[in-house]
């Protein structure tokens, strides 16, 4: 039995859902199987489901802390080559922030609350008690490792793991991009009115479909996709959708990061769907 195995099952009973690192500190690649989507998960490695076929694959997703999975046939190749040891530190309830160099170090140490510090090669792996989405860049030398992420595993670090605080969360938010202005969208005739609907419930409705964009913290596009359809199928017929309501929303859309051009490319495909 390898280190590197003895290491990941020693994480494993305690939690921690591991997987091999080849060299280069890359996750094992893909089977031929999960190349086609055929284990169930996503061709995008960050969207990737459950991995179920026998091989580790899909990178984050291939983490488990079932001791059979480790020791199986299928993984005896993985081990035999792997490098080092990754784990998915959102699955162990946690979040890593990834300091790639002294100046990040320094950085951390002016402006995070301190907790455990593990030595990298280049600088630091600071762990919080706590989960939250993951993101690559968050500032120079930066990255935040925590759900659909990995790390390598470098030791259990000095120092006590503190929860996640609010300065790591705020790392991730990003300032809303202008709104810029709608051209050309349109709008079905007829006064403004719906027939069929008080005016209090077409509000309602473009309020609901603004604030599930604006919950959205995965597939914003898919989410904006599926806000616009469900107006418009409800008053895309009636008239009742005035340049004001296509704003907000609009507006909302922007506000997560989309572009004016997708908003309306958006727009469009929804009434191409219904016929609009």
């Amino acid at each position: 039995m390898s280190e590197n195995l003895r290491t990941a099952l020693k994480l494993a009973a305690a939690g921690v859902p591991v997987l091999p690192l080849r060299a280069g500190k890359l996750p094992v690649g893909n089977c031929p199987a999960c190349a086609a989507v055929a284990c169930g998960g996503r061709s995008n490695m960050r969207e990737a489901g459950p991995c179920r076929c026998p091989a580790p694959c899909h990178a984050w997703a291939a983490a488990t802390t079932d001791p059979a999975v480790l020791t199986s046939r299928a993984w005896a190749s993985a081990w035999q080559h792997a490098g080092a040891v990754a784990y998915h530190p959102g699955g162990a309830g946690l979040t890593v922030v990834d300091l790639d160099n002294a100046a990040a170090v320094a950085w951390a140490r002016r402006t995070l609350p301190p907790t455990c510090a593990v030595s990298t090669t280049r600088g630091e792996h600071w762990l919080y008690q706590g989960t939250m989405q993951s993101s690559n860049g968050v500032r120079p030398g930066v990255d935040v490792k925590s759900s659909m992420s990995y790390a390598r595993w470098l030791g259990s670090g000095a120092g006590m793991v503190t929860a996640l605080p609010d300065a790591v969360r705020a790392l991730i938010v990003k300032a809303p991009a202008p709104v810029q202005p709608v051209r050309a969208v349109a709008v079905p005739a007829g006064g403004g009115r719906c027939p069929h609907r008080t005016p209090v419930y077409l509000e309602r409705g473009i309020a609901m479909a603004v604030q599930r964009i604006a919950a959205a913290t995965t597939a914003v596009h898919a989410t904006v996709f599926g806000a616009f359809l469900a107006v418009l199928s409800t008053h895309g017929r009636c008239g009742c959708l005035t340049e004001d309501h296509t704003m907000r929303l609009f507006a909302a859309a922007q506000a997560k990061g989309e572009s004016a051009r997708h908003c309306a490319d958006a727009w469009a495909n929804a009434r191409t769907r219904l016929g609009l």
